[in-house]
């Protein structure tokens, strides 16, 4: 499993992004719409409208990597009643964030098992 460090700088986009953004677009939102070095040693994270997706963009020595989770239930709990274009979190809070856990109240979603896909 690929997860973030806890001791990560995180940076949560405030508003909902197009996740057919790739690199360049989502770098381009933390330099312009976050006012912040995509270049930096943090993470920069993105949800869609429906908070069911998030795209995770990091530097790492030579490139960008995208990291991207989509939720088959549930809904992403989005720290959205704060001021400014961005919101600052711990990587453990991110973490929190990405198993479903609505940081602002400390309640998961319920786990869900699968047998097949479609």
């Amino acid at each position: 499993m690929i997860r973030p460090d806890i001791d990560v700088r995180v940076y949560l986009c405030r508003e909902p992004v197009d996740m057919r953004k790739q690199i360049d677009g989502l770098s381009l939102l933390v330099q312009e719409a976050m006012d912040l070095n995509p270049f930096d040693e943090a993470v920069f994270v993105f949800t869609n409208r429906q908070r069911d997706k998030v795209k995770i963009l990091f530097w790492e020595r030579n490139g960008f990597v995208v990291w991207y989770k989509r939720l088959e239930r549930e809904r992403f709990k989005w720290l959205d009643k704060m001021d400014g274009e961005r919101i600052t979190v711990t990587g453990q809070e991110l973490n929190l964030l990405l198993d479903g856990v609505d940081i602002a109240a400390m309640r998961p979603h319920r786990t869900l098992h699968f047998r097949s896909v479609g």
